[in-house]
């Protein structure tokens, strides 16, 4: 099974990238399962209803998302009644939203399939612990598969590394998202778990993570409040590609994508 993970796509940019290169990246790489982090999409902070729709009807299969997932008040009904986007599942009880979701389709040939979300604590929020919180829902999810896709939204190497290596042999991937950074560790762990600590970003390279580098530049001088503003140059797609064998739910290999996407001024 060919797992195709996009980076935080992060704006308008971002969303143009992906409605331009899905359909290509889907055929040249014979993906079955599209996933992308969604929760810088609109605006570079948060993701609302239209956008998210539009995004899914694209063909991502799963949004993942992050410690954003609640700055646009009227994703919380949406994300009550749209089981593919999902919220960290370490936020506290009786948040809008589900931690993960299972399903299948046609291109798994009704194979079963989980994606869960989880967030970070270091330099993040104050929520539950991610460790005690997946073992919770891995009792859940083994009962149903074994391909089972973690995306890790948390913003220190060395939290996503521990991650990484407490569910390797557990789950099928653990992707890191959240710095809009590519790292270029990607790996299969002894036990058979795909990782890399940072998948990176769909959207402007000619920036600072997203944003117009030049705000972002005075705020770290003059340590002043910025209105941040979605950059629009030098686009790219960041993501990986894992292959996964589905008898045993263990990655055979994990691949990163990096290239520029040619478009029109944004």
């Amino acid at each position: 099974m060919n797992i195709l993970f996009l980076g935080d796509i992060f704006g308008k940019p971002g969303r143009i990238c992906v409605s331009k290169e899905i359909s290509s990246l889907v055929n040249k790489h014979g993906v079955d399962i599209v996933i992308a982090n969604g929760e810088n999409a609109a605006g570079g902070i948060g993701i609302n209803p239209s956008i998210a729709g539009t995004l899914l009807n694209l063909g991502i299969d799963v949004l993942t998302s992050g410690n954003h997932i609640y700055k646009k008040k009227e994703i919380y009904d949406y994300i009550n009644n749209e089981p593919r986007l999902l919220k960290p599942a370490n936020f506290p009880p009786g948040t809008p939203g589900n931690g993960f979701y299972l399903f299948s389709n046609k291109k798994t040939g009704g194979k079963k399939i989980a994606v869960t979300n989880i967030c970070g604590r270091v330099f993040v929020e104050n929520l539950d612990c991610p460790f005690r919180t997946v073992d919770e829902i891995l009792d859940i999810l083994h009962r149903e598969t074994n391909i089972i896709i973690v995306d890790f939204h948390a913003e220190v190497t060395s939290e996503k590394m521990a991650m990484g290596w407490y569910l390797d042999g557990r789950v099928s991937a653990v992707v890191g998202t959240h710095t809009h950074v590519q790292t270029a560790d990607e790996r299969i762990l002894p036990k058979g778990t795909a990782y890399i600590s940072d998948v990176g970003m769909v959207g402007p390279r000619d920036s600072v993570i997203g944003v117009k580098k030049e705000l972002i530049i005075e705020r770290f001088i003059k340590m002043m409040p910025q209105k941040f503003t979605v950059a629009s140059d030098d686009n790219w797609v960041n993501g990986v590609l894992i292959d996964i064998d589905e008898e045993t739910g263990l990655a055979l290999s994990i691949k990163r994508l990096n290239y520029r996407v040619e478009m029109n001024q944004v």
